[in-house]
């Protein structure tokens, strides 16, 4: 197979891996640049593409719970009323402070140094919070206050910062919240549809042009769309289960080990 096809397949499985993982798929894709060696500025808007693939799989895989909460929308059921309200306000500092920040976030998108540091405080910070934890009072995603969920919605922001991983600060700023961990899971899942298109595109509006370069084209992207989509349908269903058993601690080990594997390499190179 043509090395150019091998890296498209390559980056849709990283990314649909790493989207809904506590691990930054951003940090990852940047980490996976140095060490392959591709430029990774043409790959960028590919990057932006294949990640609506990992949304389109949390729309599969919770199509019914969507489709309820629509249904009660129109009904003005509170709870489905809540539910789309902790969304919305959620979602709310990410817009603002993403694009207060727009080109300092880009500056720092350059440094796998910073992702390789972010992975390592992360991992750290994951146990941390695993081992303070104890009360878990929410266990709906319209039952949270709206007062944590605006908490929520800036924690999730420390994920500016690559190899911080957004739905990692989602999640623990949810269990530190009170919100239960299965909970917490699925509500980064569901934020990540207006947030990722929310900066999908913002993307497109700044660097449109740049969509279908000479070396990465639409038949690149839709296959990374493809495999980014297949593979982020198991890793949810997987992920679901793992954390109700045995929580995030197996997440943090691979971000502290990961970060100081990059690390080490860096300073080598």
């Amino acid at each position: 197979m043509d090395m150019h096809y091998l890296t498209v397949i390559l980056l849709g499985i990283v990314e649909g891996l790493t989207e809904f993982l506590p691990v930054s798929s951003t940090g990852h894709l940047i980490l996976a640049s140095e060490l392959l060696g591709y430029d990774a500025s043409v790959w960028a808007m590919f990057n932006v593409m294949i990640q609506l693939g990992a949304i389109l799989a949390v729309v599969v895989l919770y199509w019914r719970t969507f489709w309820a909460v629509a249904m009660g929308l129109l009904r003005l059921d509170p709870v489905s009323i809540r539910f789309v309200r902790n969304l919305l306000v959620a979602f709310i500092p990410a817009v603002v402070i993403g694009l207060a920040l727009h080109d300092y976030i880009d500056t720092l998108l350059g440094s796998p140094r910073v992702v390789a540091v972010a992975l390592v405080v992360g991992g750290v910070a994951i146990l941390v919070i695993e081992r303070l934890i104890r009360e878990q009072r929410f266990h709906g995603i319209a039952d949270i206050p709206l007062v944590r969920v605006i908490g929520i919605g800036f924690i999730q922001c420390l994920a500016m910062v690559p190899g911080v991983s957004r739905s990692g600060a989602t999640i623990m700023g949810a269990l530190t919240l009170g919100v239960e961990r299965r909970t917490a899971a699925e509500f980064s899942f569901f934020l990540a549809i207006p947030t990722m298109l929310g900066a999908s595109t913002l993307e497109l509006l700044k660097k449109g042009d740049q969509l279908t370069s000479a070396q990465v084209g639409w038949d690149s992207i839709a296959l990374g769309f493809i495999v980014s989509f297949i593979v982020a349908l198991l890793v949810i269903k997987w992920f679901v289960g793992l954390v109700s058993r045995h929580g995030f601690a197996p997440f943090a080990w691979y971000r502290i080990i990961a970060g100081i594997g990059a690390l080490v390499w860096l300073s080598l190179r």
